[in-house]
């Protein structure tokens, strides 16, 4: 028990000053409970409002894909510069450091490889593992107008819920079929119909045509794909325009560790995302940070 000797009789209440209700710096995001909300705040800086997210949960249907045969080699010196690892929590519990810093989002769908249809998945772990695996996201794969639409529309509904117990965000990322066009239209429907149905934030695609009317009619976040691999020069100049045009960021994969330089396109990325750079002056950084990398080793 305190002390009760020397308490003060002067308080002071303030009465003339009203209690300032604070928003919350994110899109559609008010309405929260106080852990998600502070989920989501290890996942965009609250300061750009952005966030830059390094993917590379690839295998979890590719095998060992391009530049992610050795984790612990390829991905892990690159934490730092990450704001969120998306991954597998395979690959968290055997090769992430613990002490990592960026926010984690778990990909949380799977099932079928390569090898067969993909949009045939399933819900790929139970929400109390990711509980104790500190997640402040679970990603989910949407398969609007695949074979398999209902049930990955399913996963989705299901998985939100499921984390909505936990105040775990869950990220729904819109999957393109090889037969399907990807054009505003449709990322549109499928980014809406996400959103919709809870999704927290969504993954999608860019277009260079129309592709601030998908931010403009999705009522949470929207993060752009990195894609196949780019020249560096037009990634940075994709990530540019999203961000222009109404993305809260970035989840680059393939961009980030098929580069020449992967540490330096990363802060490239960020300079962009955060810092609000050109997609000229960012790959001057690029460029300087490769040259830098190139001379120390």
């Amino acid at each position: 028990m305190a002390d009760l000797d020397g308490v003060k009789e002067h308080k002071e209440f303030h009465t003339g000053v009203p209690q300032q209700t604070a928003g919350f710096f994110l899109k559609g995001s008010s309405h929260y409970d106080w852990g998600l909300k502070n989920r989501l705040a290890r996942i965009f800086d609250p300061r750009s409002g952005n966030t830059v997210m390094l993917a590379f949960d690839h295998g979890y249907f590719q095998g060992p894909t391009t530049g992610l045969e050795r984790i612990d080699l390829s991905i892990v010196p690159l934490i730092p510069w990450a704001d969120t690892l998306m991954l597998t929590r395979g690959v968290l519990r055997s090769l992430i450091p613990p002490e990592s810093r960026p926010s984690v989002v778990l990909r949380a769908s799977g099932g079928p490889s390569i090898l067969k249809e993909l949009s045939n998945e399933e819900i790929a772990l139970d929400v109390e593992d990711a509980v104790r695996l500190n997640a402040a996201a679970l990603a989910v794969q949407v398969f609007v107008g695949g074979e398999h639409e209902t049930k990955s529309i399913h996963n989705l509904t299901r998985l939100i819920d499921q984390g909505l117990r936990y105040g775990i965000a869950t990220l729904a990322v819109t999957a393109v079929g090889k037969d399907m066009v990807r054009d505003a239209k449709y990322f549109r429907l499928a980014t809406r119909i996400c959103a919709e149905l809870g999704a927290h934030y969504v993954k999608t695609y860019y277009v260079e045509e129309g592709f601030e009317t998908v931010t403009s009619c999705c009522p949470v976040p929207i993060v752009i794909a990195g894609g196949k691999k780019l020249p560096e020069l037009d990634a940075l100049t994709m990530a540019y325009n999203a961000i222009r045009q109404g993305a809260n960021g970035v989840d680059m994969g393939r961009n980030i560790f098929q580069s020449d330089a992967p540490a330096a396109m990363l802060q490239a990325v960020r300079a962009i995302v955060h810092g609000g750079e050109t997609p000229a002056r960012a790959f001057d950084l690029y460029t300087t940070l490769k040259n830098e990398a190139q001379k120390a080793g």
